[in-house]
Formats: structure tokens, C-alpha cells, sequence
């Protein structure tokens, strides 16, 4: 078992914050977990950022399982939450089961689900079952299409006791956290307040118990990133320099330089084998 559990994790609500970021294979599970991350998060935003999809819709159980188990073996501390997917979990309680359990023996700790009071039933079963679940609420990318895009939520009353209402059913159904993202921040501190199990923000503020970005987000290899992400590296200007003094070294000789290679000693050795292999190549052929 990893040293930080779901418990340990609830453990730190009004104590310490929680960090969570996402991790999509096993190099960057291993950067992630030894520098001290609470959660190592396998999210179906990798359909778009490992993908290139438009969306997280097309993001399937097979993906996430390839992925999950990539991340979970480089991790050894943090624990490791995986996404369940679009449709992997809506059609019925049963099938939200077995494509959880497909998760869990990937390697994850714990699985998150979009989503609250209506899927109340499915919380509650998966916990019961030995499942630990994360609930999600606030702005929902897989049901982005219904919410008419990426917005920011809470502003009207009824998203305020929309959140509220998934909030309570999330705690109540046993999920140990929940993610808020992209609202208001004074609604994400109602929220805060108004639950014993922690919150983890993305772009709802600072009154959250932890915060969650996304790998490629805060480390900044892609040019554009969300409104409220904040990027603590440029790694695309630092990769493509990297790539392009390589190819620099490569076009005119530079690359490689004697301490890269291995070459005979004795060079008398070397021409000997030599002739001996083209005497007989030549009788061979």
C-alpha cells in the first residue's frame, strides 16, 4: 500500500493542502511522486493533451486503463486516482462497477467520477465495495455540452444549489474528496465549509483544501492553457531549444563527440577481424 491512502487524504482537511496534479506515464509518475504530490492523477484530459482531441468525449476505458497502469508503477508514495471516462459509468450501476474495478486492478488507489447526486447510488455501491471515489461537481468537461462550453459556474442560484446539492450526495454516499472546478471562489468556499471531506480546486480559488493542475498546463509545453492555470516552467521553448541544438549538432558534426561512442583500442586488432569478415562475406556471397 502507498504511503498517503484516501483516509490520510481526508485526514488533511483544515490541516494541511492537498497537491494533486496529472500523470499520464510512468517518467513523469516518477518526477511527479518524488517531488512530494499528494495525488498522482490519471484525468481523461488526457484525450486532449496527450491526444490531441478536441474533447475528453472520446476518451475510452482501454486508454485509461493503458494509462493508469503506466503511471501507477512509477509511483510509490502518492496516492493514484483514476478517471473514469465518458459513458463508462451513466449507463448503469453494474457497468460503472466492473469499469471501475478495471481501474483499481490498473493500479489505481481510487477512482473519480464526474458528477454527484446523480450518481448518488453508484458512489455509495463502489465505497461499499471497497472502492474509494473522488466526486466531481462545478464545471463537468464531460457534460460540457450540456452546460453550453467551458464556463465558469456558480453565478446563478440555482448552479449555486445545483453544486451544494451534488456536494452533499458526494460526502453522503461516502466519496473521502471532491473536485471543484472552474467556479465562482465564494461558492467553492460555501462549499468548503459546508462539507467535512476535502475539496480540490482547479480555477475555483483559494478556499479549497487542495489544487489540481494539469501536468502540460503548469509546466507549460503547451502555448495556450486555461484562464487560471499558472505555469511554473516554459518547457516548450526549453524542449524545442533542446531539439533544435541537436539537430544543429547533428547537420554539422558536432554529434556525436568521442565520449558519446566506443571505438577498438588496438586499431591493428580491428583491421585483422576486418579482413578476416570481408574475406568471408566474399567467399559466402
Amino acid at each position: 500500500m502507498r504511503e498517503i491512502t484516501p483516509k490520510k487524504i481526508v485526514e488533511m482537511k483544515g490541516r494541511e493542502k492537498i497537491t494533486m496534479v496529472t500523470a499520464y506515464d510512468y517518467p513523469s509518475a516518477l518526477i511527479a511522486d518524488k517531488a512530494g504530490m499528494d495525488i498522482i492523477f490519471i484525468g481523461d484530459s488526457l484525450g486532449m493533451v496527450v491526444y490531441g482531441e478536441e474533447n475528453t468525449l472520446n476518451v475510452s476505458m482501454d486508454q485509461m486503463v493503458y494509462h493508469t497502469r503506466a503511471v501507477a508503477k512509477g509511483v510509490k508514495r502518492a496516492l493514484v486516482l483514476a478517471d473514469m471516462p465518458f459513458m463508462s459509468y451513466e449507463v448503469s450501476i453494474e457497468e460503472g462497477m466492473k469499469n471501475a474495478a478495471r481501474l483499481i486492478q490498473a493500479g489505481a488507489d481510487a477512482v473519480k467520477i464526474e458528477g454527484g447526486y446523480d450518481h448518488y447510488k453508484l458512489v455509495k455501491k463502489l465505497v461499499r465495495s471497497g472502492i474509494p471515489v473522488m466526486g466531481h461537481t462545478g464545471l463537468t468537461p464531460q457534460r460540457y455540452l450540456r452546460l453550453g462550453g467551458y464556463r465558469l459556474m456558480g453565478e446563478r442560484e440555482e448552479e449555486i444549489e445545483e453544486i451544494l446539492m451534488d456536494a452533499k450526495a458526494l460526502e453522503k454516499a461516502g466519496a473521502f474528496a471532491m473536485v471543484l472546478e472552474f467556479m465562482l471562489s465564494d461558492v467553492a468556499k460555501l462549499v468548503t465549509e459546508e462539507v467535512k471531506i476535502p475539496t480540490i480546486g482547479i480555477g475555483s480559488g483559494p478556499h479549497c483544501d487542495g489544487q489540481v493542475l494539469v501536468w502540460h498546463d503548469l509546466l507549460g509545453i503547451y502555448e495556450n492553457v486555461p484562464p487560471f492555470v499558472k505555469k511554473y516552467a516554459d518547457l516548450r521553448s526549453m524542449i524545442g531549444l533542446a531539439l533544435e541544438e541537436y539537430k544543429n549538432d547533428v547537420k554539422d558534426g558536432r554529434f556525436p563527440e568521442p565520449r558519446h561512442y566506443w571505438e577498438f583500442l588496438d586499431k591493428d586488432d580491428f583491421e585483422k577481424k576486418r579482413k578476416r569478415v570481408l574475406e568471408k562475406i566474399s567467399e559466402d556471397h
